[in-house]
Order: C-alpha cells, then structure tokens, then sequence
C-alpha cells in the first residue's frame, strides 16, 4: 500500500512504518495508557507489524500515534491512539482521526470500531456512535501479565 503522508503547519501524519518510533509507541502504552498498561514491546512490536500505523510528527519527532487494524475490505478497529500530553490542546487528536476516517484504502469499509473510557465526544464528530446492540457482541480477553 502508498505511503500517505498530510502535513499541517509543523506536524505531518505519515503511515511509514519507517519513522515510527517503537520505543516511543512503546513506553506511552506500557507506561501512560488506561488500555495496554504493561504490555510487553514484543507485541507492540507484533501489533506494528499487522495494522496500518498512523504517526504523528512535529518536525522528525513523533508526538502521537494509532493503528487501524482492518482486511481493507469490510471492518476497521482503530486502536492505541495517542496524541504526547505536551502537544495536546492543539486539534492534533481530531486531525488523526479525521486522516484515519479518510485513508484511501480505507474507504467502503462496513464496519468501523473502537473501545474508549474518555473520548466519546471526539470519535462522535467523525461518525462514531455507541453500539445499537451491544449484546452481539462478545470478547475474550486476557489481561498482560506485568
């Protein structure tokens, strides 16, 4: 798949996998994060390695990221999305999503989903809503051991 890279003013969004930064993604998931506190770098890494990433540069150093984990054809899941708390406030979050929602691969898709405590009113503006039957639904799901 073509490399989509968007640039505003000083930040660029750019799905090279090349410029992520692993220890970074890392450390904000393992350390900062609600959802994957103590998750080990190797599934990270793994995680990376099968999802279509998004990072968010200011200049060369990254300040945000998240995946979409998808077939191209049917479903998305978008997870990990983060935004660096000293570059919050800056519409940063909104133009991940809104750059996600428009990724040209990523068009057609039937289904979109994703899981937040906190950030129902973001993913709102972009078409998001809560399930209408949540009892369809199931998980298994495994805490990491930390």
């Amino acid at each position: 798949m073509e490399i989509l890279q968007v640039q505003k003013g000083v930040y660029t969004i750019s799905t090279d996998p090349e410029r992520l930064n692993i220890n970074l993604i890392h450390h904000f998931l393992s350390n900062e994060s609600y959802w994957a506190k103590g998750i080990p770098r190797q599934t990270v890494e793994r995680s990376i390695q099968h999802s279509l990433c998004f990072g968010v540069f200011e200049q060369q150093q990254q300040v945000g990221f998240a995946r979409v984990v998808t077939d191209y054809a049917t479903f998305a899941w978008v997870a990990d999305v983060f935004i660096l708390p000293a570059c919050r406030r800056q519409g940063l979050s909104k133009w991940l999503v809104q750059t996600m929602r428009a990724h040209p691969g990523l068009q057609g898709l039937r289904r979109w989903l994703l899981a937040t405590a906190d950030a129902h009113q973001l993913y709102a503006q972009y078409g998001f809503t809560p399930l209408p039957h949540p009892e369809r639904f199931m998980e298994v799901y495994q805490a990491y051991q930390t």
